[in-house]
């Protein structure tokens, strides 16, 4: 049986649009809501692989989405260099802040794959559970966008620590972009081995990079981890999500060797149709409170996306991660409308 969003990454066309959505397995489900409340914090979550096997799951049970993407966080990578996460209940992600050379040197060199060895076990799991239709992905956050968060200690407007450190200290900064870059390589590769059909590089904040820096920053760290996961395994499938990316989604498509450009969703479809659909093959791009609205707000935008990227390589998606309070009504309606495209 084929896997139809696989063939769009391979550059085929399949009868309808692939379907999944960034942040799937999250709170607007009851469901997650249960478990949820079943492990002491949100890494215990991540790291217990009962609950992460029951989290990829449940969407696709539910909904039966083309793609499932594995339950987990991009700040496990830190976590696994050595550097102190955790979560504050309500408030989000919490790190011992790396500011320097001397903080850069209290982590580990390599990434400690045996302490994301649950992860990867929940790969596995959920590889064995999955319908042979559904593709199974993975992913890792850009190096830029880990960078943010383990300078700053925390999610803040602009990423104002990590920009500075940048322009102040560009050795520091390109010191910790390398050890990322390795780092992904290494956990992205550990879960293809594990058994994930493709991933996705998450740069979340890539959009705040002024055009020289989004080249540095994002570009660079970018193909430098598809060239090492491709240097390990040729045939990997890779996604590449360079979020409020903008024009500079041209340039990233030219530069960086991924199979698909996932787009945000202040892109206009017939503009990335023109400009990055004939480069490569796209994902997304519907606002996730149009999905919330629902309505005629959610059939206009579906119209236009549909309208713009349908007949050629494209996943239907968010253009970022779908939000607690969307009703599962909405998403119901959303796939019944682009389920009628075959």
């Amino acid at each position: 049986m084929t896997k139809p969003l696989l063939d769009v990454l391979s550059g085929r066309t399949p009868s309808r649009p692939p379907v999944w959505l960034m942040r799937q397995a999250g709170r607007y489900l009851p469901e997650y809501r249960a478990i949820r409340g079943r492990a002491s914090g949100f890494l215990d979550f991540c790291y217990t692989p009962e609950l992460a096997v029951e989290a990829t799951l449940q969407p696709i049970r539910r909904f039966g989405f083309d793609g499932a993407i594995l339950f987990s966080d991009i700040l496990v990578v830190p976590d696994a260099l050595g550097q102190k996460v955790w979560f504050e209940e309500g408030e989000g992600p919490r790190l011992e802040p790396v500011t320097g050379r001397g903080d850069l040197a209290g982590l580990r060199d390599q990434i400690d794959l045996d302490h994301l060895a649950p992860v990867l076990e929940t790969v596995r799991r959920v590889k064995g559970q999955l319908p042979p239709a559904v593709t199974f992905l993975g992913f890792c956050g850009g190096p830029w966008t880990v960078a943010t968060y383990m300078i700053a200690g925390r999610g803040v407007k602009d990423q104002v620590p990590a920009r500075l450190a940048a322009y102040q200290d560009p050795d520091f900064f390109a010191a910790l972009i390398d050890r990322l870059i390795e780092a992904s390589i290494d956990y992205l590769c550990a879960q293809i081995e594990a058994g994930v059909d493709a991933v996705q590089i998450f740069d979340s904040w890539a959009g705040i990079l002024p055009p020289d820096e989004f080249e540095r920053w994002a570009i660079e760290p970018a193909r430098r981890i598809v060239e090492g996961v491709r240097a390990r395994h040729p045939l990997a499938r890779i996604i590449g999500f360079p979020r409020g990316a903008g024009s500079l989604y041209v340039d990233y498509a030219r530069a960086v060797d991924v199979d698909a450009i996932g787009l945000d969703w202040c892109v206009d479809p017939a503009w990335a149709a023109a400009n990055v659909q004939t480069l490569k093959p796209v994902q997304g791009n519907l606002d996730p409170l149009a999905l919330v609205a629902g309505g005629d707000a959610l059939d206009r935008a579906l119209d236009r996306i549909l309208g713009a990227f349908s007949g050629q390589p494209f996943i239907f998606n968010l253009g970022h991660g779908i939000v607690p309070q969307t009703p599962i009504a909405h998403v119901e309606r959303m796939l019944e409308r682009i389920r009628a495209q075959a």
